[in-house]
């Protein structure tokens, strides 16, 4: 798992459930915002898993890096803190560390403590969704190199 995400599951591992919806709320901030080409989720895949409206588009670059867009509603905070956490603790992932991230992420967290079963099944579809496009996209990467 990248050093940044196992920083993040250990911080919301070894804090009160009481502060761990504060920490929810704050990473719901931290979404970046879509570029315009993604704008109207062109290009994004829907996750039907989660309550609310959410998309994502993962790529893989040039130099095997993973960058992630999400988009969520903002009346959706628990959502969007799943999309934050990712963000934060994907940024500069290779796809290998993406892939190797654990399913069971948010039971790791804690978090099923402290949201309900139907929220933690929402990220977990994210985050297998996420890993899938990332897996496709190396698979793809890796064929055009043989051709």
């Amino acid at each position: 798992m990248p050093r940044k995400l196992a920083a993040i599951v250990d911080e919301f591992a070894s804090a009160p459930r009481d502060v761990v919806l504060e920490m929810l709320l704050e990473f719901s901030d931290a979404v970046p915002p879509l570029p315009p080409e993604l704008e109207g989720h062109e290009g994004m895949e829907q996750v039907p898993e989660c309550q609310t409206p959410f998309f994502l588009k993962a790529e893989v670059t040039e130099q095997k890096t993973v960058r992630l867009y999400f988009q969520c509603p903002p009346e959706a905070p628990t959502t969007r803190a799943f999309a934050g956490i990712l963000s934060e603790g994907l940024e500069g992932a290779t796809a290998d560390e993406v892939l190797a991230v654990p399913a069971d992420l948010y039971q790791r967290m804690g978090l099923a403590q402290a949201i309900s079963p139907l929220r933690v099944r929402g990220g977990t579809a994210i985050l297998q969704r996420l890993k899938r496009q990332v897996s496709e996209s190396q698979s793809l990467d890796n064929g055009d190199a043989r051709d």
